[in-house]
């Protein structure tokens, strides 16, 4: 009896860890089981536990039915392995970039996961001999080895319950919306560029008017449902609302909640592949928003992206860029580390000259989109000067620092082909001895490969020097600098940032100021 408690504790104990391991990954996968079970099968070592479950089979049952105490020990033997193996495998190692958050349906989901754990428990102790206790081994090496589908199995028991939970929140939303007649409602999407935007034309705005914004990137459904139930007062008049995407119909989810009178499309791009399958469907549903308009509603195309372009045929809208000369468009750029400046003319010819901290072509593309919208709504170009004087770069996106004797351009936050050429294009304008630090793009599915060679590729006539970080893309990106005749000297493939980084600080950069594009750093679930 005593070894059965200690078997159960163990169990008890033991089970924790990759619970908690694949809740967490679980959070980060959006609590899509689709989505989990492809991480699964890219990131699970399932054929080492399943070697351990065999060893204990045989152990357990290949003695004498008479040497009870004998196939009790080898049970033990091999149940305190696996125990430490799972313990080994699932304990953090690491400060995670994006921590497991305990909201309250990460508390569910863990109270329904220790239910099932639990149950098996039950039957330990009415019965007992050896082989009850080699067939209750096998069954809590089950469990262990079975967490990852127990989390989901958990999911789908809790699905009723989340679904009537969101339900409630979101009818409450839309009460809420319902109770401002008066509140201006933009919606903001694209591949990428919609929070910078965002940011952005809240600055501007903010002139004249009283906004609120969606945080950070809160761009889920559920992140503008809780937005709006916290945030939103009788007193805004505008509200931004950031919306994302990663299967079609996400937008026309979100549109269906907020209702947006106007909205900007800043991009489309081949950004998350694996989930939508193909560009034609990133391109339907960017434009879900530009469907969701009511008649009168303002849409303001970003016409420098050829995909935005070809999407635009047969609308109505306001138009934005530089290589464009329709709606407002951006002229006369000059770049330097001090940031950009460059006039802007509206569509009745009206021009005005603006300077920013900022840098990067991108930069000027998306400030010129917010005072497209701004300037649509009654501010004057000339009293939105003093507004973009005071941007600032949104946190990880094209965010010039400075190290010491380094210049940092961080565009960390995430990566995609348009974007990283536009990142790729700010490091070549540089003066200096210009470094490449990237893991590659994710989330491309079949496309990831080429894709990332071709930023390879791109990157050759960009950066004097590259480095790629983690084995995700690795080769991909050298194959693209070596097609484009870059030299294998000037390449360094790093385990993690902190190689790469200690790379970095040893190259003496041929006399120049170092400047380094950290391009895309990858979540914990890659």
């Amino acid at each position: 009896m005593a070894l059965r408690i200690i078997l159960t504790v163990l169990y008890i104990v033991t089970a924790w860890f990759p619970v908690r391991h694949y809740i967490h990954m679980f959070q980060l996968n959006s609590y899509k089981p689709k989505v989990q079970l492809k991480w699964l099968k890219k990131n699970n070592h399932f054929w080492i536990i399943f070697l351990v479950a065999i060893l204990e089979l045989c152990l357990a049952f290949n003695n004498p039915a008479n040497l009870g105490l004998h196939r009790s020990l080898c049970v033990y033997t091999a149940l305190l392995a696996m125990f430490f193996y799972t313990v080994y495998v699932h304990f953090p190692k690491k400060s995670y970039k994006i921590p497991l958050k305990y909201t309250a349906r990460v508390k569910r989901l863990l109270a329904t996961t220790a239910i099932i754990y639990l149950l098996p428990t039950l039957l330990n102790f009415p019965f007992l001999g050896s082989i009850a206790t080699a067939i209750m081994g096998v069954i809590y090496v089950t469990m262990l080895i079975a967490a990852p589908f127990i989390v989901l199995l958990a999911n789908l028991i809790n699905r009723p319950i989340e679904l009537n939970i969101n339900k409630w929140y979101i009818s409450d939303a839309k009460r809420i919306l319902k109770e401002c007649p008066h509140l201006k409602i933009i919606g903001i999407t694209g591949s990428f560029g919609k929070t910078s935007v965002k940011y952005f034309l809240d600055e501007l705005l903010s002139v004249k008017y009283n906004v609120l914004k969606t945080p950070g990137n809160f761009n889920t459904p559920l992140g503008v449902v809780k937005t709006v139930r916290g945030e939103l007062r009788a007193t805004h008049d505008v509200f931004l609302c950031e919306m994302g995407a990663k299967n079609v119909g996400d937008i026309k989810e979100i549109c269906d909640i907020v209702h947006p009178q106007d909205g900007i499309i800043t991009s489309v791009g081949p950004m998350h592949l694996e989930s939508f399958g193909s560009l034609e469907n990133v391109k339907k549903t960017k434009f879900e928003l530009a469907d969701a308009l009511p008649d009168g509603g303002k849409l303001y195309l970003n016409l420098d992206d050829e995909n935005v372009r070809e999407m635009s045929a047969g609308r109505s809208f306001i138009g934005y860029g530089i290589d464009s000369r329709e709606g407002y468009y951006a002229s006369d750029i000059t770049v330097s580390e001090d940031g950009s400046e460059f006039d802007v003319t509206s569509p009745s010819g009206e021009s005005c000259r603006f300077r920013t901290k900022l840098i990067g072509r991108h930069n000027v593309i998306n400030i010129c989109g917010a005072i497209a919208c701004a300037n649509s709504m009654g501010i004057p170009l000339s009293d939105l000067r003093q507004a973009v004087r005071r941007l600032e770069s949104v946190p990880h996106r094209l965010e010039l620092k400075k190290q010491g004797s380094l210049t940092v351009i961080d565009d960390a936050y995430n990566s995609n082909p348009s974007g990283a050429r536009a990142a790729l294009d700010t490091l070549k304008m540089m003066d200096g001895y210009r470094i490449l630090c990237t893991p590659g793009m994710i989330e491309l599915g079949d496309m990831q490969h080429k894709l990332n060679r071709e930023m390879g590729e791109y990157a050759a006539g960009c950066c004097d020097y590259a480095v790629a970080v983690g084995k995700t893309n690795s080769e991909a990106i050298r194959e693209g600098l070596a097609a484009a005749g870059f030299s294998e000297e000037n390449f360094y493939a790093a385990e993690s940032l902190n190689d790469a980084m200690k790379k970095i600080y040893t190259l003496t950069g041929n006399g120049k100021s170092k400047i380094i594009l950290l391009e895309n750093d990858l979540p914990d679930n890659y």
